[in-house]
């Protein structure tokens, strides 16, 4: 799946698919050692507040859940020109009520903020952007979950899972659809001998993410 530059709400998969593939990265990352990191943090994780990405440079991103049915995507990539696009962009144009708005303004007012897309209803949307604008940051911030083939490789390589392709499918598969269930997860994971799966950390991560219901 291509994303355009700027970003289009029909380049994303729904909401709900999202979600699961960004949160198996992050359950498959989870660690003590980084949950013990706090606002330092980098990498990809999972917390009450929602998923996360951040590189500590070039990239950062949040996901959360509002509400039954609804989802706010919101972050930065150094690729956006929305913030320094002149005139500027307003990217809550047209943004319901129910985003965090008073956090959102706080990271404007930082100009810490690329692009906001939301959903609802089954469907994305974002402000619209005048034709001048080159990119948004979606497409290298979020292409490596909106990409099926890209998040499979992830989840076989050794940082994460070190599965065989079939079994990165299996998990894949699993929580895409909502049904990765502990016992699932740790029956499939291996490792290399130099990193040895975090299993309560991960665990908890699970269960955070939601990738398993009754």
């Amino acid at each position: 799946m291509t994303i355009n530059r700027p970003g289009l709400p029909g380049d994303l998969p729904s909401a709900e698919v999202l979600w699961a593939r960004w949160a198996l990265v992050a359950v498959l990352e989870a660690t003590a050692k980084d949950e013990r990191a706090g606002r330092h943090r980098t990498g990809t994780w999972v917390d009450d507040q929602g998923l996360h990405l951040d590189d500590s440079g070039c990239t950062w991103w949040g996901f959360a859940r509002r509400g039954e049915g609804r989802y706010v995507l919101f972050g930065e990539d150094e690729s956006s020109g929305v913030k320094w696009h002149r005139p500027p962009v307003d990217m809550l144009v047209g943004a319901p009520d129910w985003l965090p708005h008073e956090q959102l303004r706080d990271l404007l007012s930082g100009n810490e903020l690329g692009c906001v897309y939301w959903y609802e209803n089954g469907a994305w949307t974002r402000a619209p952007y005048p034709a001048s604008l080159d990119d948004d940051g979606l497409d290298c911030g979020m292409s490596r979950f909106v990409d099926r083939k890209d998040v499979l490789r992830t989840i076989a390589d050794e940082d994460h899972a070190a599965v065989p392709a079939h079994d990165a499918e299996t998990l894949l598969g699993h929580a895409e659809a909502y049904r990765l269930s502990p016992a699932l997860l740790m029956s499939l994971i291996t490792a290399p001998d130099w990193r040895e799966p975090d299993r309560p950390a991960m665990t908890g991560a699970l269960e955070l993410a939601g990738l398993h219901r009754a």
